[in-house]
């Protein structure tokens, strides 16, 4: 299979003078997003031949910690939705779901 097109994703992280975070910006020019502002990311990547996954989490000085929280619960429940759609396995998916909605309700993150 052939690549067809090519697209980028980048992130700028402006770091302070001891290297922490205090920007982040993102742009996906072929989502339509252009230099778009954020608080956090988190970015996983598998390496398929060391069987392991890389990560880099990033947050800005200012991100608030009641948002961060919300910011982790949604995480969770978005990878809750990707892995059961890339594995079909609902039994696991609703674990996890369980897991997410006992987060928000220890957190009180649910209204």
């Amino acid at each position: 299979m052939a690549v067809k097109h090519t697209s980028e994703i980048k992130i700028k992280v402006g770091l302070d003078e001891n290297k922490v975070p205090e920007a982040l910006s993102w742009t996906a020019q072929d989502g339509g997003v252009t230099n778009e502002k954020a608080k956090a990311f988190m970015l996983s990547v598998w390496d398929s031949k060391a069987k392991e996954s890389l990560r880099i989490d990033l947050w800005t000085k200012d991100m608030p910690v009641d948002e961060m929280k919300l910011f982790f619960h949604q995480t969770l429940v978005a990878m809750t939705d990707t892995y059961q759609r890339a594995t079909q396995d609902v039994k696991m998916a609703e674990t996890m779901k369980d897991f997410t909605d006992y987060f928000a309700d220890k957190l009180d993150l649910k209204k």
